[in-house]
């Protein structure tokens, strides 16, 4: 009775997974699918720990240790969710994408463990052959595609995540594609090797497998650079699904797997979005260095001209008198803690009559989707959120363009200059509007390390400044317009 009821509770889950999915593809019922998908991971959860027996009946052992571990994880989780500021939140994806890595790694490593632990002390009698020859292979490859892709997953985000918050800085080395590539054909090999293996070296095999690709986790991430980071981040999520995926065949259970498949189709259709963002190949991501180190800097060329710079008062007034403003947010805009200010802003600009629309690039921000869930934490209508294919054609209608904090997705030189490393990525095209104002701390150049011509352009204005202090003094000065 027990093991169907389990079935079913698995069937139930495995619906909450597909159906949280398909709610989080929409900004306005994406709370609701987190939480529809939480409660079916728990119901999984809950109905494995009191209702699954092996096939000699017996139940879970160790339960305090798992309801400790449940206590422990739940607790550290929702402080961690609760205090993180929006501007960390991509460091925390990582950290959280790296810990499911890190678990589906510790999978493999118990089960070899498990499937060799009674084959080590003792050797055929024939041929002096081992034991290790009567290993099941299917279960063994299942083993070391979970060791290979969760340790990957997890040295990789971890380094992403120390990348995101400041703490790594962007390295590569001469010849580092390659000894990257050659590193993972020598994992390859072994993996193979292990698999195949029929003595004791078979356990020397797997750990040299698990530190070598712990070794290509890092050195993965290492070059990549931050305009990059978005794809990395979606593609080590869907790392993490396959790798937990690859669990759900070891154990045979079906909320495991489906759940990871999930999860790694959905990343792997998310990075494939991404790359198309930057009109980027997958392979040129990965081996292309974009947006890191010197590279890039070197190869944005040094723009001739002059930028004029507004004042808050001046801009105040050639924003309530337009009837049509559209503010492009980026990461300045996260960093200030603006975005509720922002939101005052539109909502004084829309007494005046003046209609108020969000650009929303792709990639903006450290991660996908952070510029919508943003500003959907300061109560702006998700209806007024619009991508960047829909927004760009109304550009060339609108009075005045609002740039916070964002500046490679709105760099004309993606499509003027074949030398730029960003060009043939599509853009917010708001040079087409009447007026554009960018809000910037200084002249400092975007994450791709490379200057922005748009800043230089006769129709664009320069408002210096913190984000939230320049948008709260714009807002005042609106307000005392009358």
């Amino acid at each position: 009775m027990g093991t169907h009821l389990l079935e079913i509770i698995y069937l139930v889950a495995s619906v909450t997974f597909i159906l949280g999915l398909k709610y989080l593809g929409n900004p306005s019922t994406a709370r609701k699918g987190n939480l529809m998908a939480a409660f079916g991971m728990g119901l999984a959860i809950f109905g494995t720990i009191f209702l699954y027996t092996d096939a000699a009946g017996n139940h879970l052992k160790n339960l305090p240790f798992i309801f400790g571990g449940l206590l422990v994880g739940s607790i550290v989780g929702w402080i961690a969710a609760k205090k993180v500021q929006m501007t960390a939140m991509p460091e925390m994806v990582s950290l959280f994408n790296g810990m499911g890595g890190a678990c589906a790694m510790l999978i493999s490593v118990i089960e070899f463990n498990h499937l060799t632990s009674g084959f080590s002390m003792e050797t055929y009698a024939q041929g002096g052959y081992s034991f290790f020859s009567k290993l099941p292979k299917g279960q063994l490859l299942t083993i070391i595609i979970g060791l290979v892709i969760g340790s990957v997953s997890f040295a990789g985000s971890i380094v992403a995540w120390g990348k995101l918050s400041g703490k790594v800085k962007d390295r590569s080395f001469k010849l580092q594609q390659f000894i990257n590539i050659g590193l993972l054909l020598v994992i390859v090999a072994l993996s193979s090797f292990t698999i195949m293996g029929s003595s004791e070296e078979t356990i020397e095999l797997f750990y040299a497998v698990l530190i070598l690709s712990l070794l290509y986790g890092v050195l993965f991430v290492m070059p990549i650079g931050g305009a990059d980071m978005p794809v990395v981040i979606s593609l080590l999520n869907s790392f993490t699904g396959v790798a937990a995926a690859s669990g759900g065949f070891l154990y045979d259970n079906k909320v495991m797997l489906i759940g990871g498949v999930l999860v790694g189709s959905a990343g792997t259709l998310l990075t494939i979005v991404m790359c198309k963002a930057m009109n980027r190949s997958l392979t040129n991501v990965l081996i292309g260095n974009f947006g890191g180190g010197a590279a890039s800097t070197a190869s944005g060329s040094t723009i001739q001209g002059s930028i004029k710079e507004v004042t808050a008062s001046d801009a105040a007034i050639l924003m309530k008198y337009a009837k049509k403003v559209i503010v492009v947010p980026g990461y300045g805009l996260a960093v200030a803690q603006a975005q509720h200010v922002v939101h005052e802003l539109e909502e004084i600009l829309e007494k005046e009559g003046v209609e108020v629309k969000y650009a929303i690039h792709p990639v903006a921000g450290r991660m996908p989707g952070h510029m919508n869930v943003l500003l959907a934490e300061s109560n702006v209508s998700y209806d007024k959120l619009v991508e960047m294919e829909e927004i760009n054609p109304e550009f060339s209608t609108t009075d005045v363009v609002l740039v916070v904090g964002a500046n490679d997705v709105v760099n004309p030189a993606a499509k003027t200059d074949p030398s730029s490393p960003i060009y043939g990525m599509p853009i917010l095209e708001v040079e087409s509007a009447a007026q554009v104002i960018v809000n910037k701390r200084s002249m400092k150049a975007g994450y791709a390390g490379i200057e922005n011509e748009l800043f230089f352009k006769p129709k664009t204005s320069m408002l210096f400044g913190d984000a939230k202090k320049a948008l709260t003094q714009l807002v005042s000065e609106i307000k005392s317009l009358g």
